[in-house]
This record gives structure tokens, sequence and C-alpha cells, in this order.
């Protein structure tokens, strides 16, 4: 078998199937076995304790399909062409959800994909023994796709590639063919730190260290308990994930754009009106997320985040009467939170009332109204 035509085929038709990128590289991770528990230890992980459970596992591909000595790693970009970042994030009263999560949850498709092209190595190399990853299992996904040379591990600990920025998402296929391997890519951030300036919750606490407790994304996905109270405010109106670090990043200039429709943006779910995702029931909020990644975190954390997101928009009589109208209809880590929430409104309230009267003050004494 000439590995290397193999090698140049499977390339080929992994773009034939959609895949943006297709890189090879051996399951050799003993560099990142160091940095992993170091992570874990500091308690890094927050809630997420299947990081912790398969530990070893993760830095040892090989194990996790006998035999296997190669990844094929693969990217697919995810961003739509009407993203709508700042129209979204700049209105308060309307929800963010991340653009991962705009459109059909991606492991199916990815998955799918993958085994197409286990399937046509497999005519050509009838030796071949695969398994297909999406997110799925403890591998490391980023480090085995940068050692396959599909970019370079960036500040806020996404893989970034020069071409591409870093909206794509990720899959490998781990095989037992002795592929020829790809050359990791230099590290191009430099002195850049806008990763690490603009995280709302300062979440990135050193150059490729991510503190998962602070992080966005883990309190409004990973976390199932109460969010604390102190990033309550600086959550905004993001109600599923964040993208504030990859929207920041200068690479991301060279983005490229999807063209699969299955990660289109969802009508109820592009810029939607908060008030509106908060009259959801559950039987409609699970019609309305079928197919969609943001199922995954339930109806009770996904009101949750939407009480954070009304306690941090504009004073409005009608948020504080959709949230009391709520409460005590889910659980009492939702009432909680709609409390918070109220709470906000209501401090906003009186702001509100107060600069009414300085200013009312201000034209009976015949001042001007910015006096």
């Amino acid at each position: 078998m000439d590995f290397q035509q193999l090698a140049a085929d499977i390339k080929r038709w992994g773009n034939e199937l959609g895949f943006q990128k297709v890189g090879i590289t051996d399951l050799d991770l003993s560099t990142e076995r160091a940095a992993l528990q170091r992570w874990l230890d500091a308690g890094m992980h927050g809630e997420m304790e299947y990081m912790a459970r398969h530990a070893e596992l993760r830095s040892r591909p090989e194990q996790l399909h006998e035999g296997s000595v190669r990844a094929i790693s693969v990217r697919m970009n995810y961003l739509p062409a009407e993203a709508g970042f700042a129209r979204t994030l700049k209105n308060p009263r309307l929800g963010y959800i991340s653009r991962y999560a705009l459109g059909r949850d991606y492991h199916k498709l990815m998955r799918k994909r993958l085994k197409q092209l286990g399937e046509r190595i497999k005519a050509a190399c009838a030796e071949l023994d695969y398994r297909p990853f999406v997110d799925s299992a403890p591998i490391m996904e980023r480090p085995l796709a940068v050692k396959a040379g599909l970019g370079w591990t960036g500040k806020h600990t996404l893989v970034l590639d020069e071409q591409g920025g870093s909206w794509f998402f990720l899959g490998e296929l781990l095989v037992n063919l002795p592929l020829p391997v790809d050359q990791p890519v230099a590290e191009k951030c430099g002195s850049c730190t806008a990763c690490i300036t603009i995280c709302p919750t300062q979440a990135i606490v050193e150059p490729y260290r991510v503190d998962a407790r602070r992080c966005i994304s883990y309190l409004t996905i990973e976390l199932k308990s109460a969010i604390p109270e102190q990033f309550r405010p600086l959550m905004g109106n993001r109600i599923y994930g964040c993208d504030d670090c990859q929207l920041i990043c200068p690479w991301n200039r060279y983005a490229q754009l999807t063209d699969e429709a299955d990660f289109a943006p969802r009508k109820d779910l592009h810029a939607p009106e908060l008030l509106e995702l908060w009259q959801w029931d559950e039987a409609t909020f699970l019609q309305k997320t079928e197919g969609s990644p943001i199922r995954r975190i339930g109806f009770a954390c996904w009101q949750r985040n939407l009480a954070v997101a009304l306690g941090n928009a504009p004073y409005d009589p009608a948020i504080i009467s959709a949230l009391k109208a709520q409460r005590g209809k889910v659980n009492a880590m939702v009432d909680e939170h709609i409390d918070w929430a109220l709470q906000r409104q209501h401090d906003r309230a009186a702001g509100v009332t107060k600069q009414v009267l300085r200013l009312t003050r201000a034209v009976e004494k015949g001042l001007p109204r910015d006096a």
C-alpha cells in the first residue's frame, strides 16, 4: 500500500465530504498530561467531573480504540453568513446564543461524514479499522488538531488557523494505518492579548489557561446549579455560551463562512426577544430546540440563564410582571435567579425615579435640563 498516496486521497475525500481541512498525526499526547493534571488539581474544571473521571485516558487516545496508531483530524466551518453579532450583543433586550448553537447539533452531522470518510478509506484499504469521534469520549481534540497541522493553540485555548480563524468544529478518525503525519504550524498569536482583555468574567486567567468556573460558556451550559452572583451582572444578555474571545481575535478577520445548511440560524434562536423566550413553557422549549445542542441543558437551566439576562436588561415593568408570573413554576434554583433579577429591575426603577425627580426639580428652578 502506498500510504503517501492514500494520505493525499484521504485529504481530498475529506474536502469532498465538507471538511475544510484534514490533517494526520500520531497519537502521542504525553506532553499534555502535566498541564491537564495541573488544571484539574486547581479545580478549574468546576462541576465537569467527567473531565477528571478519565484524566489518564485523555492523553492516551490509542487506548480508545485498540490498534490505532494515527488520528485523522478534520475541521468543519460553522459561522453563518448572517451571524449578526453586534445587533444582538448590543441590544440588552435580545438574547445572545453562541453562534455554534444557532442551527442543528453538529455532532450527528460530523459523525456521519466521518463514517463516510472511514468507509471510503476502507474501500481503498481493506485492512483499515477506524472509530470516529466528535466531541465524544475522553479524547483531547484540540491537541490532536494542533499536532495534525490544523492550526495552533490560541491564548484563549481554541485552535486558530491563519486562513480560517477559529469558527470551526473538530472531529477525528482513529485508524490503525501507519499514515505519514503532518507537521504542526507555527504559533502566531505573538504579543496579542485581546482575548484575555475582552473576556467579560476574566476567565482566561493567563495565556493558554481558562478557569472554566469563570467562563460564561461553562456558567450557561455546563453548570447545573446556581450561577455565582458575582458573574451574573457580567453575563449581560448571553443566555447560551459566549463568543467574545473569538469576536475580538484578529485572526477571525479571515474566518470562512459555512455552506452547511444545517448550521443556518433558526428563526426562533437568532436575535430573539428575551421576553418572548421567557414565555416558553417546557414543552415549547423542547419543541423549539429539537435537534439543537441547546436542548441538552434542560428547561430549568434555560430559565435560569434567561432570568439573569432579564435582570441585566433595562428597567421595564413588563419584565417585572413576567418574572413574577413565572416564580414558583420550575424549581427553587430558578426562583433564586428570578428574585435576583427582580431586585436588579427594582434597583433600576429606583434609579429612573431619582433621575426623573432631578430633572423635574431642574425644570422647576429654570435650570438647564442637564444641570
